[in-house]
C-alpha cells in the first residue's frame, strides 16, 4: 500500500515563480500541491480549509514579511513544515529562519538540482521519523546535519566527488541498510527496509554496483519480467 502523498502549499506573490515550483514540486515522486497563496493574509486564510504538510514560502510578500508568517506557522500549525525560497541572504534573516523553526533555507534564483534534492531529503527525514520507534546516534545525526561532521573530518580525509542525484547522506544509509542484510535483496525489499521510495533506493543501489560496492544478478522466474538482486560486497570507496 503506498503511502499519502506530502501535501505542498506555496505562498509566493510572483504568480510565474509559483507555477515552476508547482511544476518541479509535482516531478518529486510522493508530492503534492495542493494550493497556492500570493499573500501572507491569503496564505492564512487557506490554512484554515487546507492542511499542508509542508510550506514552501516565500520572505518579501506584498503585505507581511514572511518571517512573520513562519512564526504565525510555528505557533498555530505546529504539524507543518515550512522550507524557505527567497532572495533574501541577509544574515539577520537567515538567523530568523533557523529560530522560526524553518527545515531548509533557498536563496532565489534557485538552482533546480538543489530545489529538489531538498525536497527529496524532506521525504526521506519524514519516512524516517514515521517508520522508526528509536534512533542511534548516527541516524539522529543523519537528521540534524552540524559543524561537527566536518571537524570530525580528518585533514588528510580526501573530497568524495559525487555524481548527479547522489546525496551524501542518502547513500550513508542506503549502504547502511545494506551491510545489515546478509542476503541477496531486491529494491523493493530495500525500499521498505530503509523506508524510501522504490526509484530512490533503485538508484542509489546502481551507483553502489557501478563503484563495485553492491553486486547484481538477473533472477529469471517462472512468470513475469526477470528481478535484479543486490547483494553488499563488504567494502566501502572513499567515505561514508
Amino acid at each position: 500500500m503506498s503511502e499519502n502523498p506530502i501535501r505542498v502549499m506555496i505562498v509566493e506573490d510572483d504568480e510565474i515563480a509559483a507555477k515552476i515550483y508547482e511544476q518541479f514540486t509535482q516531478k518529486v515522486e510522493g508530492f503534492q500541491v495542493i494550493a497556492k497563496a500570493f499573500t501572507g493574509k491569503h496564505a492564512l486564510e487557506l490554512l484554515q480549509v487546507f492542511t499542508p504538510d509542508l510550506l514552501l514560502l516565500d520572505i518579501f510578500l506584498p503585505d507581511m514579511n514572511g518571517i512573520d508568517l513562519l512564526r504565525e506557522v510555528r505557533k498555530n500549525y505546529r504539524g507543518i513544515d515550512v522550507i524557505l525560497i527567497t532572495a533574501a541572504n541577509d544574515v539577520d534573516t537567515v538567523s530568523e529562519a533557523i529560530r522560526g523553526g524553518a527545515i531548509s533555507y533557498i536563496i532565489k534564483p534557485i538552482i533546480i538540482d538543489k530545489f529538489l534534492a531538498t525536497l527529496e531529503q524532506f521525504a526521506l527525514t519524514r519516512r524516517q521519523l514515521k517508520h522508526a520507534k528509536y534512533m542511534d546516534q548516527t541516524e539522529v545525526d543523519m537528521l540534524f546535519p552540524t559543524a561537527n561532521k566536518a571537524a570530525a573530518k580528518k585533514p588528510d580525509e580526501a573530497v568524495v566527488q559525487y555524481p548527479k542525484g547522489i546525496d551524501k547522506l542518502t547513500l550513508k544509509l542506503v549502504r547502511d541498510k545494506m551491510r545489515m542484510v546478509a542476503h541477496s535483496i531486491n529494491a523493493d525489499d530495500l525500499a521498505s527496509l530503509a523506508g524510501m521510495s522504490h526509484s530512490t533506493v533503485r538508484r542509489y543501489l546502481e551507483y553502489l554496483v557501478s563503484i563495485d560496492e553492491v553486486e547484481v544478478e538477473t533472477v529469471y522466474g517462472t512468470v513475469g519480467r526477470p528481478e535484479r538482486k543486490y547483494k553488499w560486497l563488504g567494502k566501502t570507496q572513499g567515505a561514508d
